[in-house]
């Protein structure tokens, strides 16, 4: 556990242990209500009634209150309309909003980080006839889907969003929408027909359910205010998210304005598609193209932005012409002299999910226990998971290196009910000198026998499918 002088650890370990009031009981009325979707609500028998009416009962002495009372009455008698679904939604939202909001001041507190002001969304302009159009078709197919319920789900019901999504695609504004829905319709679609399934992702389908709903209102998905900053960007480390199609890395970082104002946490982001072939340190040659960002990070760099934009929740929008790479900066000393002090953006309204939390701290001086599930970290007598799982296979982070470690920088999460910490580099001892090993070291390239070997194959892999992708276009 880290001394409070120490700049960037867990202040108060013991903390992340305690119970959080009120957590548990808006947890289980979320999942009630989720259960409730899985037979679906055309024929709501008593304990779907009671599911909603709990719903309805968890916002009362809210704004939502009226609406989601009328909602609730309607659903248990089968009868809800689309409007009636989205209010439903909005209440879920507005529950998980307010874990969120729990969990994240509890890291408050024992981090003892200053949290900056939260920041209203930028209304949405006013979308066009054929736009408003598609959010009633998007609609009236996720209002299907709740009177059909997960065991109902067949492909005539999923091949519905076909045409919306196609629809939505071309207009830049709706691409975002497309995409939650068309991925959404892909799982399901994998898993008709509902009554075949041995088990039902309950809680994921009914948070890209309600999600959905809420971007078919008009504004929800208006584009949020940015402004140009100017600075010192000081790296942490690298999230990497791999999917068979797609791959994402977010740099978690420190950022220091010019001006002499108040350090702060960002993130900076970049993705790819990819052919799912191409895994391990094979990933980077999709994404370094598209950022400096990573170069500076696996050569330990900081870098110097020049009117950067960025939003109020933290996230720059990447602009390698407005970068240059600056002076040697180490992420422990980083985290150590001015994690503690950078002040951590707010999530916007719509985005409070507790799954979005993903906190950088800095941890030194623990134990590191063995468990049956994983390791864990002990801090003043209370142990923290630690989620090697989430360690990439494209970085020479490994769950050995995470075992051996004295001090780690990573993101604190919340998953399955309990704090979490996802290694992002840590630092051990290797023939008495202090040794950092990073999951983003491979980031900017590496000479790494296991990485060269990686990235060989993926340049091979991508060459084949360029080939290919080649014969097809000259036919």
């Amino acid at each position: 556990m880290v001394p409070s002088d120490a700049g960037g650890g867990l202040m108060r370990g013991d903390l992340l242990s305690e119970p959080v009031e009120g957590l548990d009981e808006a947890l289980a009325v979320v999942d009630s209500f989720d259960e409730a979707l899985v037979a679906g609500l055309l024929r709501p028998g008593p304990a779907q009634a009671a599911a909603v009416a709990g719903l309805a009962a968890a916002v009362a002495g809210t704004p939502l209150a009226a609406r989601v009372t009328e909602a609730a009455e309607k659903a248990s008698a089968g009868t809800a309309g689309e409007d009636h679904f989205v209010a439903l939604a909005a209440a879920r939202s507005a529950l998980l909003g307010s874990v969120h909001d729990a969990l994240t001041q509890r890291i408050d507190e024992a981090v003892g980080r200053p949290v900056e002001e939260a920041a209203d969304p930028a209304p949405e302009q006013a979308a066009p006839e054929q736009a408003g159009n598609l959010l009633v078709a998007a609609r009236s197919w996720l209002g299907d889907l709740a009177r059909s319920g997960w065991r109902g789900i067949d492909h005539e019901l999923v091949a519905g969003c076909a045409p919306v999504v196609s629809a939505m695609l071309p207009d830049p504004g709706m691409r975002r929408r497309a995409a939650l829905l068309d991925g959404f319709a892909a799982e399901l679609a994998a898993s008709c027909p509902g009554a075949t399934l041995e088990r039902v992702p309950v809680r994921r389908w009914a948070d890209l359910w309600s999600r959905a709903l809420l971007l078919t209102v008009p504004g929800s998905a208006g584009v949020r205010p940015a402004v140009a900053v100017t600075g010192r960007l000081l790296p942490l480390g690298v999230d990497v998210q791999e999917h068979a199609t797609a791959v994402q890395a977010q740099v978690h970082a420190v950022f220091e304005p010019a001006d002499g104002g108040t350090p702060r946490l960002v993130r900076a982001g970049v993705s790819a598609p990819k052919p799912d072939t191409v895994v391990g340190a094979g990933l980077w040659q999709l994404l370094r193209p598209r950022m400096s960002l990573l170069a500076a990070v696996s050569e330990g760099r900081a870098m110097e932005l020049d009117a950067m934009l960025a939003t109020a929740e933290g996230d720059l929008l990447w602009n390698d012409e407005r970068a240059r790479a600056g002076e040697p900066a180490d992420a422990f000393a980083t985290a150590r002299v001015m994690l503690s002090a950078a002040t951590a953006a707010r999530v916007a309204p719509l985005d409070r999910h507790p799954v979005r939390i993903a906190v950088p701290v800095l941890l030194e001086g623990y134990a590191v226990h063995s468990e049956e599930d994983g390791l864990a970290f002990g801090l003043a007598g209370r142990l923290l998971a630690v989620d090697t799982d989430r360690i990439p296979a494209a970085g020479p982070l490994t769950p050995e290196a995470v075992a051996a470690s004295h001090a780690c920088v990573g993101l604190l999460r919340w998953d399955a009910g309990q704090f979490v910490l996802q290694p992002l580099a840590v630092e051990t001892t290797v023939r008495k000198k202090a040794v950092a090993v990073h999951a983003g070291a491979w980031a900017g390239g590496t000479t790494d026998k296991a990485g060269v070997r990686a990235e060989k194959a993926a340049t091979d892999a991508v060459a084949v499918l360029r080939e290919r992708a080649g014969r097809l276009l000259r036919k």
